[in-house]
């Protein structure tokens, strides 16, 4: 049986429903991740929950560690991640509320430690990663989106910004034309990382505000903080029936 891990992004700092048996502290040759691993049973299956900026949320999204965190579940035994995502809607369909469980990405960071394969190599290691997410794991989020009468669209471009700030009007304006639907600051490396350590990977993704330029007002923490109220309980009921029924 699939052994699961979820990882938390904003909003998603607790699992609740999660009967926790124990807290894992675990070390990495990667330095410390996001926090401990919670070990329990969600769902009526053993499952793993990270919060990506530890709990409280205060770690920036270039800052999180993404190696130690998806090397530590690796270790704990996870074979399968579910990572949460709130982003903001680029494409008209992607309004506040949305789902969308992407099926491609672009990746317009820096400066992240973003691969396992850099140091003491015996030779130089390449992954394919030309579909970066899990396409079963894909199918078993949208059956669970379906079931749960959910807004969402079953494909998706998730456009990979560095953070903390927000992007710029023109900065969307180009992302758009790039093809992406979608945009956030932590789906990579993270996506990236889960493919060298061999472990399956799909993204939820909860549009939380419009992109910039993409409403007439500018975005503020309040709005975004509303869409995560709002719909962090419908997350919890996906994330449920994706565990129930694997």
């Amino acid at each position: 049986m699939t052994v699961y891990a979820i990882i938390g992004g904003t909003g998603l700092t607790q699992l609740e429903g999660l009967t926790i048996r124990q807290s894992l502290p675990v070390n990495t040759p990667y330095g410390a991740p996001s926090g401990d691993i919670q070990v329990g049973e969600y769902a009526g299956r053993e499952v793993m929950f990270l919060a990506r900026h530890g709990h409280p949320h205060r770690v920036p999204p270039h800052k999180i560690n993404y190696r130690a965190n998806v090397w530590a579940l690796k270790q704990a035994g996870a074979q399968a991640i579910l990572a949460v995502n709130a982003v903001g809607g680029i494409h008209p369909d992607m309004g506040t509320g949305h789902f969308c469980v992407p099926h491609d990405l672009v990746d317009f960071t820096s400066g992240r430690e973003h691969t396992f394969f850099d140091d003491d190599l015996e030779q130089v290691t390449h992954i394919d990663f030309s579909f970066p997410y899990s396409q079963p794991l894909r199918e078993r989020l949208i059956a669970a989106l379906r079931a749960e009468a959910c807004a969402f669209s079953d494909a998706g471009v998730y456009a990979c910004t560095q953070g903390p700030r927000l992007e710029t009007a023109a900065e969307i304006v180009r992302l758009e034309r790039d093809g992406c639907d979608i945009v956030g600051m932590t789906g990579m490396p993270e996506a990236a990382l889960a493919r060298e350590l061999g472990l399956e990977y799909a993204c939820l993704a909860l549009v939380v505000n419009p992109a910039a330029g993409k409403s007439v007002s500018i975005i503020t923490m309040a709005e975004i903080e509303q869409a995560l109220h709002h719909g962090m309980g419908k997350v919890k009921a996906t994330l449920a029936r994706v565990l129930s029924a694997a």
